[in-house]
């Protein structure tokens, strides 16, 4: 009898020290709000994004999925680079096909179209 008295003695001293240590002692201020994570790897802005940076590219979770904001302000970000490649693209190409035009002389017939990244082999002068 005297040992279950000892045993229901100590877990009701266990269940007490737990209880004060979940509930935080008495302290009566509650817990601060923890600040929301952030994205921790922006994308670089002195220089164009690359391959590399949109593969590292993680976004935090927020409690209901990924901070929304984080994600519209990169994907914006990217749409505007990439638009401005493909305008400066389609200025290269432009001006590309005008140096030919003004290269070739008036009135003669323009030559297959050559890449450039591939030099023309003997096969291709026959």
């Amino acid at each position: 009898m005297v040992m279950f008295l000892f045993l229901v003695v100590a877990l009701a001293v266990v269940v007490a020290a737990v209880t004060l240590a979940v509930v935080g002692g008495g302290e009566s201020a509650p817990l601060p709000e923890a600040a929301p994570e952030r994205l921790q790897d922006p994308l670089p802005a002195d220089r164009p994004v690359d391959h590399a940076d949109v593969e590292s590219l993680r976004f935090p979770l927020a409690p209901r999925g990924y901070r929304m904001a984080d994600v519209d302000d990169a994907l914006g970000r990217l749409g505007a680079e990439l638009a401005e490649r493909d305008a400066r693209i389609a200025g290269l190409e432009s001006a590309l096909a005008g140096a030919r035009a003004a290269a070739a002389p008036h009135g003669a017939p323009q030559g297959p179209h050559v890449p450039l990244d591939k030099p023309e082999g003997p096969e291709d002068r026959r």
